[in-house]
């Protein structure tokens, strides 16, 4: 038999695994944001948040579903909050599904996506949760945008619109 190294499930030596011998409680979440253009259909209201290192990540603004609300009604009120855009819906975009982390939790968001015009407000960034918004092209969003998913429903609202135009 060889011997022994001490390790057991390849830890590092004299270490123990913190997450051994516990599970971290699994959650569901769902949110709904989107994308919300101008009146000319041409720039979408992006919203800016630091993350743990201090980057800038420009992402679509969402936010969770309250109790009573459907997606939509959630979507407008979360774009409202986050942008000081009031929106319409017209139409679903999709839904972007992940898993994360978070205070010894582990979360499954869903987060369902549309497509909104822009029929009021002005452009704010008081939302606390928020550090910037901009009015960005939509030609401009797929190198701006830190999400891959956010980028592909972009993509899918460009060529809705393209199929309208």
């Amino acid at each position: 038999m060889p011997p022994s190294s001490g390790r057991s499930g390849g830890s590092k030596p004299g270490r123990r695994s913190r997450r051994r011998g516990r599970r971290l409680r699994t959650v569901d979440e769902t949110s709904a944001g989107g994308l919300v253009l101008d009146s000319g259909r041409r720039h979408a209201a992006v919203i800016g948040r630091l993350d743990r290192r201090g980057r800038l990540l420009w992402s679509l603004p969402k936010g969770h579903i309250e109790p009573g609300e459907t997606a939509e009604q959630a979507a407008v009120r979360e774009v409202a909050e986050e942008t000081g855009i009031e929106g319409r819906v017209l139409t679903a975009l999709g839904t972007i599904d992940y898993w994360f982390v978070a205070d010894d939790r582990r979360v499954h968001k869903t987060v369902h996506h549309f497509l909104l015009e822009a029929v009021g407000g002005e452009l704010s960034d008081e939302d606390v949760e928020v550090t910037e918004v901009a009015w960005v092209p939509l030609g401009e969003l797929d190198e701006l945008l830190a999400y891959a998913d956010e980028r592909r429903l972009v993509r899918r609202a460009a060529e809705l619109l393209a199929e309208q135009a």
